[in-house]
Order: structure tokens, then C-alpha cells, then sequence
């Protein structure tokens, strides 16, 4: 599962064009940030410059999440809004893309009658058949799951960001059927990109001024290229094409060596697929970040193994020891869930004891929405009481807010090196950026700009933010 620091919020972009007007909203995790982008470059092609005014769009796109009810949710709230907005300019199309659509599929057109098209995470190759379908007055759909998919010949359209970080997809798919979740299911299996296209992609966004990259992936771990096809099948391969083959170790050194001065990040990694050779990589070039977004989603061995999650308690405890060992300095993240079905309050505090072990920089976490045709809806009853579930999350977030003072402290009088992302939310006089280990700094403006690499004096912190100074 991708890092969804912003599951639920829009993303809006805008990039002139000469023709139809194209308005996006992404919502969820990162990788469908990043697909957003490749679809407005295959729609840029085809005419469509994007809008941040839905009212003026021709073509309004809602990229969409499964991975939780309350994504869905969101989604279906918006599709009532551009209802009204229909009514008023009934020749404006809009789409649904992404999990929700291949989740749902033609029901989304039956259900949601203000919908024209439904298009599947790896079916934008065929957008220029359906918006045509459309022009002709018909609805369009495709949702067919592939086993090759990739996009790596698909420049993506840079839109919606800050032109210093940038989304770099390498793999797409899920072979891991943990039971929560859908992204097996909305994704397909497990397929990587060639890292020749992966590296091309990274130079070129170095040449136009991008300083960070974030390399992504449902499972960036199980990353292997071994000249295309799924993962799955990597064992019928020859042992020439096996002799050749790339994985994620490989391709962050490659990577790295392509562009040192880029910042690299990746996202997101399971516990039971990384190996030493990821860790050693990351402490071996200083452009790969120190962090590391660790899903756990549970401190129980007992729930993780009804999770299908592939790894124990134990287990776990062992990664993080290696990490530590590997990358002393290295800022940790996680996913976790509280209320999975059966869970006791034995199990609960399994889970706060993890992470008083790891105490980690900072987290995402939920409490259980069964979602439809998984493997914990079909087969466990969902029998957490929801006010149990809600107390549980909330002492999870108490324990983490501590947490990430703790860890936030100990950069007080420390130097640390920031890329300048932009302007602070709370003060135009106000920079703010992150660190390696991709905490928030926030600090006075000087001659600087977004972009720069400027070196801070941490003075004094919250839960969530550094603050501090330039060292002259």
C-alpha cells in the first residue's frame, strides 16, 4: 500500500492547452497523484489543456481511491456536486479513473447517472477512443486490468506540484493479498518498468530543475525487471534473462549514480521484501534519503497473520534492528490499522508496545472500514464496535503525537540540510522544506527560492515541524 499522507484531499492541476479545457482532482495515495499526470499528458495530446476552474472544464476527471470507505465517500459527495454543476452545462463529461472505477466499474453509471466515463488505472492509454466515444454522445468505459502496463514510454505532464519533488512510478500492481485490501484487486499483479526508462525519467527531471525524486510503487521492494512480463513469472525466465535482471538494490544504485545531486526517496515498502541490499544502498550514497515508510498496520503476530501480511511482530522487530544497525540516523513511517476483525485489547496494546520499540517519526493511521470483495469482507465479520475502534485510533494517534516529539526533539542545535519546497502555509515570510529523514522545517525567508539546498539551525520544534534558522 502507497504512503497516504493525503488520502481524501484533492489534487487539482493546471497546464494551458489550445484547445478543451480538462479538469482533474486526484485523490488518495501518491501513485494516483502520479497516474493524474500521465493521463493529462495522453488527454495534452489530444487537445486538452487543464483547469483549475471546474466551471470552464469540458472534461472533468475525478482520479479515485478504494483503499477505504471514506475515500469512496468523498468521491461520491463530489460527483453530487458536479451534478448541480450539470444540470446547468449538461454538454460538460465527467469521468471517474482509477480504483474506484475498476472497483465498481459499469456500476458507477448506473448508479451515479451524471457519470459519462469509467476508465480503469491501466486503461488511459485509451482515453482518445473514449473522449471520442463521448463526443458521439456515448457513454465509455474500460476497465480491463493488464499484465504488461506500465506507461514507461508516457511522458508525464508535470502538473499541481512545486517543480523541486516529483513522482517517479516503477512498478504497478500488488501480488501481496493482504485481506484488507483491494489493490490486488483495482491493480492487477505485480509488473515493474525498465530501469533504462526509470533513469531517463530521473535525468530528465534533473535537467529541468527538479531536485527530488520519490520512486513509487504499491511494493517498491518487490520492484525486479528481468525484460517485462509479471513478477509472478519471473521463474519461467531464462537464466540469461535472470542473469540480467534488476532489482530494487540495483536500480536505487543506478539511480543514484544517474543523478547525485538529486534528492531520492521511495515509497512505499513492506516489511517481508526488503532486503540488506536496500538498506546498504541507502546508507552508501548520500542522496538517497534517510527515511523509510514501513507499513506495519498491526503489533500483533496473531492479527498480522489474519492480515496476510507476510511478516510477524518478531520479524518485524529484526527489520528495524537492521535499519537502525544499517542507517543509524534513518526517520521511519508507518501505516497501521486498529479494529481488524477479532481484535482484542491484548492485541491493541501488542501494537502500542511496537511502537514504543520503534518510536517513529511520524504515521498514518485507521481505524478498519471492511472494503467489498476482500478477503476479510468475505470471510470474517467485521465485529469491532465502532466507539472501540474509535478509542483504540485515538490512543494510537496520543502514543504517536508523543512519539514524534520525542523524535523531533532530538534535532534541537542540530544542523540540518532543507530542499526548499515553497512558501509556508501560515506565514509569507516563511520558507518551508524537509530534511533527509523528511521532517517538516519551517524558517525565516533570506535571498533563498524553492529549490535551494540551504543548510538550518533547529531552535525548536512541535509535534509535527522544525523550526529554526539559516547558518550563515
Amino acid at each position: 500500500m502507497i504512503e497516504e499522507g493525503r488520502q481524501g484531499e484533492a489534487f487539482v492541476m493546471e497546464r494551458e492547452g489550445t484547445g478543451k479545457k480538462l479538469y482533474i482532482e486526484s485523490y488518495g495515495c501518491q501513485m494516483n497523484f502520479s497516474d493524474s499526470e500521465i493521463v493529462a499528458s495522453i488527454l495534452q495530446k489530444e487537445g486538452y489543456g487543464t483547469t483549475r476552474n471546474v466551471e470552464e472544464a469540458d472534461l472533468v476527471l475525478l482520479n479515485t481511491c478504494s483503499i477505504r470507505d471514506k475515500a469512496e465517500q468523498t468521491v461520491r459527495k463530489r460527483l453530487t456536486n458536479f451534478n448541480k454543476m450539470k444540470g446547468e452545462r449538461p454538454e460538460m463529461k465527467i469521468g471517474v479513473l482509477g480504483c474506484m472505477a475498476e472497483r465498481l466499474k459499469e456500476k458507477l453509471l448506473d448508479e451515479e447517472k451524471l457519470v459519462d466515463m469509467v476508465v480503469g488505472p491501466d486503461a488511459y492509454r485509451d482515453l482518445p477512443n473514449l473522449v471520442k466515444e463521448l463526443d458521439e454522445g456515448r457513454k465509455a468505459v474500460n476497465v480491463i486490468l493488464s499484465k504488461e502496463e506500465t506507461y514507461a514510454d508516457v511522458s508525464p505532464v508535470r502538473l499541481g506540484q512545486n517543480g523541486v519533488s516529483a513522482f517517479v512510478s516503477i512498478t504497478r500492481g500488488c501480488d501481496n493479498m493482504c485481506t484488507f485490501c483491494v489493490v490486488p484487486f483495482t491493480r492487477g499483479r505485480e509488473r515493474s518498468r525498465n530501469p533504462q526508462t526509470i533513469v531517463e525519467e530521473c535525468v530528465d527531471l534533473w535537467d529541468n530543475g527538479y531536485k527530488e525524486i520519490t520512486l513509487l510503487g504499491q511494493n517498491v521492494d518487490s520492484y525486479l525487471w528481468y525484460g517485462g512480463g509479471l513478477k509472478k513469472d519471473y521463474e519461467k525466465a531464462s537464466d540469461a534473462a535472470k542473469a540480467a535482471s534488476v532489482d530494487f538494490a540495483k536500480l536505487l544504485h543506478r539511480v543514484a549514480k544517474a543523478v547525485p545531486g538529486m534528492r531520492i526517496r521511495f515509497s512505499t515498502s513492506n516489511p517481508q521484501d526488503m532486503s540488506d541490499d536496500v538498506l546498504h544502498a541507502i546508507a552508501r550514497y548520500e542522496n538517497i534519503c534517510n527515511y523509510i515508510h514501513l507499513p506495519v498496520q498491526s503489533g500483533s503476530s496473531r492479527i498480522l497473520k489474519l492480515m496476510n501480511r507476510g511478516h510477524s511482530r518478531e520479524e518485524y522487530f529484526a527489520l528495524i534492528d537492521r535499519v537502525r544497525k544499517i542507517i543509524p540516523d534513518c526517520g521511519i513511517s508507518h501505516d497501521l490499522i486498529t479494529g481488524f476483525p477479532t481484535e482484542t485489547e491484548e492485541d491493541h496494546q501488542a501494537t502500542l508496545s511496537l511502537m514504543d520499540y520503534v518510536k517513529y517519526d511520524f504515521g498514518y493511521m485507521f481505524y478498519y472500514s471492511e472494503r467489498p470483495n476482500t478477503y476479510a469482507a468475505r470471510k470474517m465479520e467485521d465485529d469491532i464496535p465502532l466507539e472501540v475502534k474509535k478509542r483504540r485510533l485515538n490512543e494510537i494517534i496520543v502514543k504517536q503525537q508523543q512519539h514524534s516529539a520525542y523524535r523531533n526533539k532530538q534535532h534541537l542545535g542540530k544542523v540540518a540540510e532543507v530542499l526548499i519546497e515553497g512558501t509556508s502555509k501560515k506565514s509569507d515570510a516563511d520558507w518551508y522544506g524537509r530534511t533527509t529523514f523528511n521532517t517538516v522545517v519551517v524558517f525565516p525567508k533570506g535571498n533563498e527560492k524553492p529549490g535551494d539546498f540551504v543548510n538550518v539551525r533547529i531552535e525548536d520544534c512541535t509535534t509535527a515541524t522544525l523550526l529554526g534558522k539559516r547558518v550563515n
